[in-house]
């Protein structure tokens, strides 16, 4: 039964921001020294024909959406081609109902033809299904901003069932045998409310960031900001460190843990979290390094909160019994957690815990999220580096969420002056103070962007469609 707040979607504009990097940011065996970010503005009209404009932006983040031996190049291009499309094939899709019902139904039913499509010709080279979530992800997320717009809300006070015309029931399942039920059950239900002004921030330790003075050569940028880990944890207080390793080299990982868990205790952190982004094959890898931490450096081992995706992301293809793991650690999914069915699949294999991205969909994190909260799972929010537009749904899904310590945010780590535009109206989530970021700023309808006051100078339209 359709309701009065009913929307659909009667147009899409995307643009393409460039951003350097301050520094490398390593990804398993690559490395990061720039990304387009997708920006998308979503047009909505309801029954009455009011209309309204929502904004939603990722980064295009080559290597992590598209691991591979092509080159960055070729993947990048490629990315931008498809969300040239996606443009196209939003304004295009006349579906009427929440932001949660459309989206859901375009990433059932028109997203998989697209990505087929697109790949048809390319044999070898075919863009994966994480790579065409996050091409969809910016135009979703201006879906949702949108409906609180038109309707003078917060987006995140829609998410039940006075603007829902669906339950959950509609689009989850619960597992087989689990005392779940997702009748009579909205995504409110398992949100945050009031949500908290403040989350801790997580910092990341790249492979190539430098821990203190000896590593340093000559090629630091001299940008008044920090370069060492110790100076950035004194100068933002931290107190969460997320450190990426290789998981090909075991000896390698080993001795950055401890490198960077000696600084940790000396300055006081807190958490630490290990990554070993998708690179490892064999539980054992994973679990010799920790037991000989939990020997020899028992109080860095106490430290680690959880581990993040150690194995590939295609459960399908690498079906590795993680029990061994999460028996010593929290196993959180990342790559691998495209949807609630794959989080699901994840839990049967002995993942205990999930890390939601909006790159991979607004809709698609808020699914996935209650059927993990409903089946005991725990959350965290993990970022894509996001600057500008693309910080804010990310942090605002992390302070409803209820993650299990705060938010990862580094955007001001790799490319802080990007953000300046959007710092001068929303200063507390481009800055870390006191370990944190701060929401208080984001008090508007929809996400709260306030795009009208930040003065940004836009590139030209790359796609324009009605």
């Amino acid at each position: 039964m359709s309701k009065t707040c009913d929307i659909r979607m009667t147009g899409a504009r995307l643009h393409f921001l460039p951003v350097e990097t301050r520094v490398p940011l390593k990804f398993g065996p690559e490395t990061l020294t720039y990304v387009t970010c997708a920006r998308a503005a979503v047009t909505i009209e309801d029954a009455s024909g009011q209309r309204a404009e929502g904004w939603g932006e990722t980064p295009l983040s080559v290597q992590w959406v598209w691991p591979g031996s092509l080159s960055y190049q070729e993947r990048h291009e490629a990315l931008k081609a498809f969300c040239l499309q996606l443009t196209q094939a939003y304004a295009g899709f006349h579906l009427s109902g929440h932001p949660i019902e459309i989206g859901h139904a375009f990433l059932e039913t028109q997203l998989p033809d697209l990505l087929q499509g697109f790949n048809r010709t390319r044999a070898e080279r075919e863009m994966p299904w994480l790579a065409a979530l996050v091409c969809c992800s910016a135009f979703d997320i201006a879906l949702h901003d949108a409906y609180g717009m038109l309707h003078q809300r917060p987006t995140y006070e829609t998410y039940n069932a006075d603007w829902m015309n669906a339950d959950l029931s509609a689009f989850i399942t619960p597992a087989a045998g689990a005392a779940v039920s997702f009748k009579e059950r909205y995504p409110a239900d398992y949100l945050c409310f009031p949500r908290p002004d403040k989350l801790p921030a997580w910092h990341l330790v790249g492979g190539m960031d430098k821990l203190g003075d000896d590593e340093r050569d000559g090629t630091e940028p001299d940008d008044g900001y920090p370069v060492l880990l110790r100076d950035w944890i004194r100068r933002d207080g931290l107190t969460c460190l997320k450190v990426k390793l290789r998981g090909n080299d075991a000896a390698w990982d080993y001795e950055r843990l401890i490198k960077v868990g000696e600084i940790a205790i000396e300055e006081g952190v807190d958490w630490i979290t290990t990554d070993f982004n998708c690179t490892v094959t064999d539980p054992a890898y994973v679990n010799e390094i920790l037991d000989r931490l939990l020997v020899e450096a028992p109080r860095m081992y106490g430290m680690i909160l959880y581990v993040e995706q150690p194995f590939p992301y295609d459960l399908e293809k690498h079906r590795i019994d993680a029990h061994s793991v999460s028996a010593r650690k929290p196993l959180f999914m990342d790559e691998s957690a495209h949807d609630w069915r794959v989080v699901m699949r994840g839990r049967e294999l002995g993942w205990t815990g999930v890390a939601l991205k909006t790159c991979k969909t607004q809709t698609g994190a808020l699914l996935s999220l209650c059927w993990a909260k409903a089946h005991g799972m725990t959350l965290m929010v993990q970022d894509l580096t996001n600057p500008m537009l693309a910080q804010i749904p990310h942090v605002l899904l992390a302070a409803h969420g209820g993650t299990i310590m705060g938010v990862e945010t580094n955007s001001m780590q790799f490319y802080p002056e990007a953000s300046n535009a959007e710092a001068a109206i929303h200063p507390g989530l481009y800055t870390r103070r006191n370990g944190c970021v701060a929401l208080s700023s984001l008090t508007g309808n929809g996400f709260g962007y306030a795009v009208r006051q930040i003065a940004r100078e836009m590139p030209a339209p790359a796609c324009i469609a009605e």
